[in-house]
């Protein structure tokens, strides 16, 4: 199964990499990404796979939340269904 992570925030070093290892942390496989920085404000989308995950997709999006919480960013974490879903028509 795949999951969708979406980052917002002030552009600052390293936030690639603080979500990125925590994927690795727990086993998320990095199946695409892509990110743009506009006049300050980072904006990232990452698919993972969440097959594999090494604790609960819940607890992963509570640690996904926690981040945020922790870097001043908006990220949202939810299943691959969830998120085309909500950008259905």
């Amino acid at each position: 199964m795949n999951a969708v992570i979406t980052v917002t925030g002030k552009d600052t070093v390293g936030i690639i990499a603080k979500v990125s290892s925590e994927c690795f942390k727990y086993n998320a496989n990095i199946l695409d990404i892509t990110q743009k920085v506009f006049g300050g404000m980072f904006v990232m989308t990452m698919l993972i796979s969440v097959d594999e995950l090494n604790i609960r997709f819940a607890d992963f999006v509570d640690i996904m939340n926690d981040l945020a919480k922790k870097e001043n960013l908006v990220i949202h974490t939810m299943h691959e269904s969830i998120f085309d879903a909500m950008h259905n028509i």
